[in-house]
Order: structure tokens, then sequence, then C-alpha cells
């Protein structure tokens, strides 16, 4: 009797470390990190690329780089925030259990 209670109290274990697995691999998905410090990196260029001055434009040939470049890096880390909101990690399977066994 206590080795079916060792049985029950194993599988509810391993059934809590696989919940923790999904909510851990969700948490830490490489979309999630790349999209949030495209972000903030993208929010910082752009606010240099606004408060740039006449002298940095002209060394760039005219062209408004940190500006164009913080868009840039805004648009690509909302792409991968976006990517994760509408194709979240798909959670595995649960292994399937013999129809012999209780």
């Amino acid at each position: 009797m206590s080795d079916s209670y060792s049985d029950k109290n194993l599988q509810d274990e391993v059934s809590e470390l696989e919940t923790k697995s999904v909510t851990a691999a969700r948490l830490f998905d490489i979309r999630r990190i790349i999209g949030g410090l495209f972000v903030i990196y993208g929010v910082i260029v752009t606010i240099a690329g606004f408060a740039a001055s006449d002298d940095d434009i002209d060394k760039a040939q005219g062209v408004n780089i940190n500006l164009w470049t913080g868009i840039g890096m805004l648009v690509l880390g909302l792409f991968f925030l976006v990517w994760l909101k509408l194709r979240p990690t798909a959670p595995p399977t649960p292994p399937v259990e013999e129809a012999g066994k209780k």
C-alpha cells in the first residue's frame, strides 16, 4: 500500500515539474529576450537620433543614422514580440500511459 502511495507522489511531482518546465520555457523564450532588448535599444537610439546635432548628421553624409537605426531596431523588436504573442511556445505533450496501468 505504501508503494502505490509513493507512486502517486512521484506522479504528482513529475506533473508539477512538467508544469514548471513549461512556464520556464515560455519565460525564457529567446524571442522575448531578443525582442525586449531590441525595443529597449531602439528607444535609446531613436532618442539619440532626435537629439542629433547638425555636426553629427554631417558626419553621416546628411543622414540621421541614429534615427533610422533606432526605428529599424524598434520595428524588429516589435516583430519578435508580436511573433511571440501570435505563436506562443507549445507545451510538451504528456506521455501516453498504457491502458493496463492505473
